[in-house]
C-alpha cells in the first residue's frame, strides 16, 4: 500500500496558508514563479519545515519548469491532493488556472489549521473536482492517499470513486448517515449497515437535496454547518466576458483614428499651394 501523507501540525496549515497566498498574490504582479520561490522563503517561519520545502520546489522549478512534479515529489510533507490540484493547473486544455489552483490550496489549508473534520474536508475537495471538472477518479485516489482519512473513510472514498456518476452523490451521503442508520434499525434491527461516516443534520441536508444538482448540496451544508467554501471562477471575473467590449471599444477608437487621419489630409491639400501662386524666379538676380 503507498504511504499516507501525514497530519500535520496547526503551524504547518498556516504557514501553508500564507505561502499560497503570497505566491498567488506576487504571481499576479507579474513576478516570475522562480524569483517568488527563491525570496518567500524567507517569510515562512523556520520552525516549520515549509521553508525547506519550498527550496525545494524552487530548484525543482529550475530542472522542469513544472510546480506539479516538485510538490509530489515531497509526499511527506504535501498531500498528493495538493500535487494533483497543482498538477491539473498545469496541464493544457483545463480551464483551471494557476491562480485558481493556489486560491484552493490556501482555503483548505486554512480549515486545515482550525478544527477540521473528516466529513467537511472530504465535501471541500470533492466540490474542488465537481466544480472545476478535475476528473473523479484521479482526484479520489489522491484523496485516499491522506492519513487525515482513517481506514472507514478510505473505503467510503473507494466506494464513490466506483459510484459517482451512477450513484446521485446527495444519496452517496445519505446512505452513510446516521438518519439512514435510524430509519433502517427501526425497521429491521438486526440489520448490519456499513460504518456512519456523517451525523444527523448532514443526512437531513442530503435527503433534502436528493433529486437536485449537487451544488446546492454544497451550498446547503456550508449555510448550515459551517463546511468550508470552495473557491471558483465566477463568470464577472472571468476576463474573456469583457471582451466582445473591448472589440467594440477598439472599433470605435479605429473609426475616430480614421477619421482624423481624413480630416488632418484634407487640411493638408487645402494648405498646398497653387500654380498661381509660384511666382517665377528671375535668375540674373
Amino acid at each position: 500500500m503507498p504511504t499516507l501523507a501525514p497530519v500535520l501540525d496547526q503551524e504547518e496549515y498556516i504557514e501553508q496558508a500564507y505561502f499560497f497566498h503570497a505566491f498567488r498574490q506576487r504571481q499576479l504582479e507579474g513576478q516570475p514563479s522562480q524569483e517568488v520561490l527563491s525570496r518567500v522563503h524567507e517569510e515562512i517561519l523556520s520552525t516549520t519545515r515549509l521553508p525547506m520545502a519550498i527550496q525545494f520546489m524552487a530548484t525543482e522549478l529550475k530542472h522542469t519548469g513544472l510546480l506539479g512534479s516538485a510538490v509530489a515529489r515531497l509526499p511527506h510533507y504535501f498531500t498528493p491532493f495538493q500535487a494533483f490540484v497543482i498538477g491539473k493547473s498545469e496541464e493544457e486544455g483545463l480551464k483551471f488556472s494557476t491562480d485558481m489552483a493556489l486560491t484552493v490550496l490556501e482555503h483548505e489549508a486554512n480549515y486545515r489549521s482550525q478544527e477540521p473534520t473528516p466529513q467537511g474536508l472530504f465535501i471541500y475537495q470533492f466540490e474542488v473536482l465537481c466544480r472545476n471538472r478535475l476528473g473523479y477518479d484521479h482526484g479520489l485516489d489522491a484523496m485516499m492517499l491522506d492519513s487525515f482519512y482513517d481506514a472507514d473513510w478510505r473505503e467510503y472514498l473507494e466506494v464513490v470513486r466506483r459510484n459517482v456518476g451512477e450513484i446521485e452523490f446527495a444519496d452517496l451521503v445519505y446512505i452513510r448517515s446516521e438518519v439512514y442508520a435510524q430509519e433502517h434499525r427501526a425497521r429491521e434491527s438486526t440489520l448490519t449497515l456499513p460504518p456512519v461516516l456523517f451525523g444527523e443534520k448532514e443526512g437531513k441536508i442530503a435527503r433534502a437535496n436528493r433529486g437536485r444538482d449537487p451544488l446546492y448540496l454544497f451550498a446547503a451544508l456550508q449555510r448550515h454547518l459551517n463546511y468550508p467554501l470552495v473557491p471558483y471562477l465566477r463568470h464577472r471575473d472571468n476576463p474573456l466576458s469583457q471582451l466582445p467590449t473591448i472589440l467594440a471599444k477598439l472599433r470605435e477608437l479605429e473609426q475616430r483614428v480614421k477619421y482624423l487621419e481624413n480630416e488632418t489630409r484634407d487640411r493638408v491639400r487645402l494648405n498646398l499651394p497653387t500654380l498661381d501662386d509660384i511666382k517665377p524666379v528671375d535668375l540674373d538676380d
